[in-house]
């Protein structure tokens, strides 16, 4: 029999599901620290409902079913309000059947887009607002019209790849060659030499953290760098950092964060970050920060709504805006929309060039 919450609570308890082990486990400590802030934030206010909040941290970066299980048995116990954070869209899938119209559940990764759930709240990018526009610059500004996709073998990459596909024909340039590596890859020399034989001029990269540095290094060991740009979705300034500066050369980001970001609410955000863990804490991209976003849209969300029932949220979401680190952001069909910036990578933050939007073309 499943077990509810008590509204009696003292406590509002969120599941902040992010990667602490596995190749994507490099953005684990920033994703940590962010949600912490805007718990702590929150705490210094109402909390949620008028309770403190509370995170429980579940490794994300395990097989989705294991992760899946957990979250299964803590609802089952009673022993959350909410699920929030950073994971792979294969633990997504499997959290869905488990939170659908029973718990809110928050993912705040940039994912391949089209889910739609009761109680899904996505506060991360999509392809057609974060890809397709930098493609746009890339193709109509430096002339790159023949394409590489590599990534990893599961749903993110490959729905991703057939949205940079079927745009990139729609524009007059093309797919020459692609590549789809099993989380955890090291080795990329095949991959790499796939691409010198296709001729291609530019490359996307749909690679998670340590699987994209081993990339990026392979790739640039060959000279591919020097005829090549690359187009990453997924890339923050800890992987820029891992990557190395002598392996970044004409590498190009589109996000809708960047801790390099002029915008007052990110200058803010970075200021109250650094005053409360310190210089020393890991770099806030775009990636960790997201769960910034994800822990504060959840208290707006729940506190607008007067409760965290599915239907109540759900009544309220399609006429929902809040504030965060990354702007005035409102909510359209269970997905927050936000700002996009193109970035290109330095040696150890990346130089915001400028904001992009999807193009209308006759």
């Amino acid at each position: 029999m499943m077990t509810t919450r008590s509204d009696g609570d003292p406590t509002f308890t969120v599941g902040i599901v992010f990667p602490m082990s596995g190749s994507f486990g490099l953005v684990g400590p920033s994703s940590e620290l962010s949600a912490q802030l805007a718990q702590e934030e929150l705490n210094a206010t109402d909390g949620i409902l008028g309770r403190r909040v509370e995170l429980l941290p579940i490794d994300g970066g395990r097989d989705p079913a294991v992760v899946a299980a957990d979250i299964r048995d803590l609802l089952d116990a009673g022993a959350l309000d909410a699920v929030a954070g950073l994971h792979t869209s294969a633990v997504r899938r499997a959290l869905i059947p488990i939170t659908t119209n029973r718990i809110p559940y928050v993912y705040t990764s940039l994912y391949e887009g089209g889910d739609r759930y009761p109680g899904l709240f996505v506060t991360g990018e999509t392809p057609s607002a974060q890809i397709v526009p930098a493609l746009d610059v890339m193709v109509d500004e430096m002339g790159r019209r023949q394409w590489a996709v590599v990534g990893n073998d599961y749903v993110w990459p490959r729905k991703t790849a057939a949205i940079v596909t079927e745009h990139l024909h729609s524009i007059g340039a093309s797919v020459v060659f692609g590549d789809y590596r099993p989380i955890g890859t090291v080795d990329y020399s095949r991959t790499v030499s796939g691409i010198e034989q296709s001729g291609c001029d530019g490359v996307v990269v749909l690679l998670l953290g340590d699987d994209a540095v081993a990339f990026h290094q392979a790739f640039a060991a060959t000279g591919l760098d020097r005829r090549c740009v690359r187009l990453s979705p997924l890339m923050d300034e800890n992987m820029l950092l891992a990557t190395g500066a002598e392996n970044i050369r004409e590498l190009y980001v589109s996000s809708g964060y960047f801790e390099t970001l002029g915008t007052s609410e990110s200058l803010d955000f970075s200021g109250r970050f650094s005053s409360r863990f310190g210089v020393d804490a890991p770099i806030v991209g775009s990636l960790g920060q997201s769960c910034y976003e994800g822990i504060t849209m959840l208290g707006e969300l729940v506190d607008r709504a007067g409760s965290a029932e599915v239907a109540a949220l759900e009544s309220v979401a399609q006429d929902f805006s809040y504030d965060g680190a990354r702007g005035h952001l409102a909510m359209a069909n269970g997905h927050v929309t936000q700002p996009i910036y193109l970035a290109k990578a330095g040696e150890v933050d990346f130089d915001v060039l400028t904001r992009i939007t999807p193009r209308r073309r006759s």
